[in-house]
């Protein structure tokens, strides 16, 4: 059977594009993952006491995106969500991203009305800004805070997630969580902020249900490209690999999650907690936060980072530095050799930290400059 397309990759960016030939242009499409499942990091299914757990950690919709939110509407209803997060700070619990709800937790009031003062002086209420900003103000007092910020919220985190200082990282990473000048608890502020009703599987089982698009889930892409007569190749995966490391690895962050199911209804009052500071792993997460299932057990994901190594584990986290920027940019001129025969789109083969609705974004566009090429 003739394929037009060969996607490589069955999560959100190689099965939006799926689905937009399949239906849009009426063309066959080969989808491939070397996986047992659709869905990729987004994957989620139901453990022997009916919870709904996502496989490889959290996945909390949001967006800003009218066209990624009706896009992605065409195959889902959505359970309102606005996910919450608490961090252990020396044996209390404060809301992250920091905020004055924090500062009054951790300080006395006279103090955290004097900081809140000053904060809102320099930067105005409702800012959010980045913690590596606000340790360059010039007033020593708002400094102070900042370093304290720094060290019990930033510094151990960033240090475990990805074994670097934040200062050793792209802005775009330590400015994703910064100091909010403000009394919202809320992790994400979106315009949309929602979870799945019947889970992720279930949205893409509904956007790879049409008959232009064939899954062969358990395949490596190299055992099909040559015996599959697809005119154009999309491939998602790490964009290195593709190229057998030609010009060396580029390095990723992975992560280790230990499942815990306990015989109670709740164990924490948020969805997720961080733990900058102790233990070796970063954060638990109770599922049936974000599910909003009525269940007598409760299960608890903790996240621990790891090292990627290839074959091992699964390359989650591009890290985002001027020297890995470099040698992507030897692949991306590989790519462009390619001329257009072989696309590169998603996280790993842009070696871009997309979120989900941001994939979602890329994808689309690059749809549309399929349709204007085509």
């Amino acid at each position: 059977m003739k394929f037009e397309w060969l996607i490589v990759g069955a999560g959100f960016t190689g099965s939006t594009l799926a689905e937009r030939i399949a239906t849009q242009l009426q063309q066959r499409v080969l989808l491939v993952d070397r996986r047992d499942h659709i869905g990729g990091n987004a994957y989620d299914y139901t453990d022997t006491n009916g919870t709904l757990v996502h496989k490889y950690g959290p996945h909390i919709f949001h967006t800003n995106s009218a066209k990624v939110w009706n896009y992605l509407s065409l195959f889902t209803e959505w359970r309102p969500y606005e996910h919450h997060v608490m961090a252990v700070v020396d044996g209390q619990t404060v809301p992250v991203p920091f905020n004055l709800n924090s500062l009054d937790r951790l300080f006395h009031d006279a103090c955290a009305r004097k900081l809140e003062g000053m904060l809102a002086a320099d930067y105005g209420y409702g800012t959010k800004v980045p913690i590596l900003k606000l340790r360059e103000n010039p007033n020593q007092q708002v400094r102070q805070l900042a370093d304290f910020i720094y060290q019990k919220i930033f510094y151990g985190y960033t240090l475990k997630q990805w074994e670097l200082r934040p200062e050793d990282l792209s802005p775009s990473v330590t400015g994703r969580v910064p100091v909010s000048i403000s009394r919202d608890d809320r992790y994400f502020d979106d315009t949309h902020q929602a979870m799945p009703q019947l889970g992720y599987t279930a949205l893409f089982n509904r956007m790879l249900a049409h008959s232009n698009i064939e899954v062969a889930l358990g395949t490596d892409y190299r055992e099909v490209l040559g015996s599959i007569p697809a005119n154009r190749v999309i491939f998602t995966g790490p964009i290195d690999q593709f190229f057998d490391y030609v010009h060396g690895p580029l390095p990723y962050r992975s992560l280790r999650f230990e499942f815990t199911s306990l015989p109670q209804e709740w164990y924490q009052e948020v969805g997720t907690v961080n733990y900058p500071n102790d233990h070796q792993f970063t954060r638990i997460t109770e599922q049936k936060h974000l599910t909003g299932q009525t269940l007598r057990t409760t299960m608890l994901v903790k996240e621990f980072p790891v090292q990627y190594a290839p074959g091992e584990n699964e390359p989650y986290y591009p890290i985002p530095r001027e020297c890995n920027h470099e040698l992507l940019a030897r692949y991306l001129g590989d790519a462009r050799k390619l001329k257009g025969t072989v696309l590169f789109a998603g996280r790993l083969a842009d070696y871009q930290y997309y979120n989900m609705d941001q994939a979602v974004g890329h994808a689309l566009k690059l749809f549309k400059d399929i349709c204007q090429n085509d």
